[in-house]
Parts: structure tokens; sequence; C-alpha cells
């Protein structure tokens, strides 16, 4: 019979390139629950490890880390996914908006921007050509 992989902290903080603090900052949180060894070791299992994936895509995305947890603890308490679902969705159409705001946002500064520049242009132009006629 196979065993099923597992991973030290040290194992998942290389691969996620973080640092062990930061996973112990994410079980305290809730987010992870490892395994322990006799001695007290934490060992991770290969559901751990995709928690912690979901962790990252979720920061990606500006999820806040309470809602990652409730996401996470809300596949705990139907297994099914369809609260998880539902509630990720809600949460998603809530970041594309905020995203959306914030494109328009840095549309509009980077029109007044160009708006500048071309007026800096100007003016730059009418110097050069002010001291070519007087020089």
């Amino acid at each position: 019979m196979k065993t099923a992989k597992t991973y030290s902290i040290a194992e998942l903080a290389e691969e996620f390139g973080i640092t062990t603090r930061a996973i112990r900052y994410y079980e305290e949180l809730g987010l992870l629950k490892p395994e322990r060894t006799e001695a007290g070791q934490r060992i991770f299992s290969s559901k751990e490890r995709g928690r912690l994936k979901l962790i990252f895509r979720g920061k990606r995305y500006g999820f806040q880390l309470d809602e990652i947890r409730e996401m996470i603890q809300l596949f705990d308490l139907d297994r099914t996914g369809r609260k998880q679902l539902e509630r990720t969705i809600e949460y998603g159409k809530g970041k594309i908006e905020e995203v959306t705001e914030r494109i328009e946002e840095l549309l509009r500064i980077r029109s007044e921007m160009e708006q500048l520049l071309d007026e800096f242009q100007t003016k730059l132009n009418e110097l050069e050509r002010e001291k070519n006629e007087y020089p």
C-alpha cells in the first residue's frame, strides 16, 4: 500500500519561496492544520500543500486572509463544495468590480499624464523656438 506524500515546513517554504514563519502564521490563523509527529514536528499533507496554493492564489487576486480562511472552512463544513463555490463567486464578483474600478482609475491617470506630457513638450518646443529666434 502506497503512503501519502507528506512535506516538512522547510520543504513547503522552499517550494513556495516563503519563510517557515509565514507558514506558521497561516497555521495560527487556521488556514493550515498540519499533523504533528511525537516530537512536535509539523507534517503537511498534500491537502495542506493544496491549501497553501489556494492561499497564494487568493492573495494574488486580492482576497483578504479572513476571506480565504472563510472559503477554506466552508469546504470543511460542506464537502459538496457548494457553499464554498457560492461564497467564492460572491467574493470574486466583488474583486472583479474592484479591479475594474482600479483599471478605470489607472486609465484616467494615464490620460492625465499623457496630457501633461503633451503640454510640457509643447512648452519645451516653444522655448527651443524662442532660443533659436533670439540667440
